[in-house]
């Protein structure tokens, strides 16, 4: 190996001058090149770079995004994604009245971009994993605590609402920015479910009860309106028929042509008297018993009296 390196200089030292001065050159060239690149980066957008120097450490200040020039070796950035990052949070908790309650929020959170460096010293880059279980599940257990599980969803706007600013303010002591926190699932336990199903079922079944007491007390009116309705019926078919008896003679002709037509249309022979068929209309006992029902005019009583008086 020696004596290849040696046969390779020897060579070199044959060479023409200006040859080795060229090749002096493109390695300057590619060392200068070299130096260039390693002393620049770029930070690509939604994220910002701290700067670690490696005799006073974190800098204090945030590059943004952009062409930047560094010191190669000496210094390095460190690049943060400060965009919103969603997370998932469900935390088992009780209510006031010791219901069990399992709910879930949806965070939208990023990190303050004022005081980056102060993040990078204290959690890290992976600082929403260190923080944000912890404060969600207290603040959490602390809301859901104030509230009964009915006040749980029909205030659940309120709940959201108190969740959000606490958490908020909780966050903000980590230098931790949240753009949204909403509930996204909130269920109860079986024993609770089942208490709330039979609870409405039993409302149910008692509105269904009063709608058939109100139903069986609109059919008693119906049938006491029907019967007062009849009964005025039958009373005013009474006065008509006492003034005047035409209507009887209208019925009794109307069964006739009913009896007649049925055994016109028989094909056996029938031999019965006529008046008891009510088919004799001709005959004046037609009427007899008719004319008796009528009540006496006024005039009718008048005339006797007029012929009692002595002359």
């Amino acid at each position: 190996m020696a004596d290849k390196l040696n046969d390779l200089a020897g060579r070199m030292g044959k060479a023409p001058k200006g040859l080795g001065l060229g090749v002096k050159l493109l390695a300057a060239g590619a060392a200068a090149a070299y130096g260039v690149q390693q002393a620049m980066y770029t930070v690509d957008g939604g994220h910002r770079a701290i700067m670690f120097n490696r005799i006073g450490g974190i800098q204090d200040y945030t590059q943004s995004e952009g062409l930047h020039f560094r010191m190669p070796w000496f210094q390095y950035p460190i690049v943060y994604d400060i965009r919103a990052r969603p997370r998932k949070i469900t935390s088992p908790t009780g209510s006031k009245d010791l219901q069990m309650v399992n709910i879930s929020l949806r965070v939208l959170s990023r990190p303050d971009t004022l005081n980056l460096p102060q993040v990078h010293k204290e959690l890290g880059q992976d600082f929403d994993e260190k923080v944000l279980p912890s404060i969600c599940n207290e603040v959490l257990k602390a809301v859901v605590a104030k509230f009964n599980a009915s006040q749980l969803i029909t205030q659940r706007q309120q709940v959201s609402l108190l969740i959000r600013k606490q958490l908020t303010d909780r966050a903000k002591d980590f230098n931790i920015i949240l753009d949204d926190v909403s509930i996204t699932e909130l269920s109860f336990g079986k024993e609770y479910a089942a208490a709330v199903e039979a609870k409405q079922i039993a409302q149910q079944e008692a509105q269904r009860a009063a709608y058939l007491v109100e139903k069986a007390r609109q059919e008693k009116q119906q049938k006491i309106v029907q019967a007062e309705g009849e009964t005025a019926a039958a009373r005013m078919l009474g006065e008509a028929i006492s003034q005047n008896p035409g209507y009887l003679k209208l019925r009794k002709l109307t069964a006739s042509k009913k009896i007649s037509a049925t055994i016109a249309q028989s094909q056996n022979r029938v031999y019965l008297n006529a008046g008891s068929l009510l088919l004799d209309v001709a005959n004046p006992s037609f009427d007899i018993g008719i004319n008796a029902t009528a009540k006496p005019t006024d005039e009718a009583t008048a005339k006797p009296t007029d012929e009692a008086i002595p002359q």
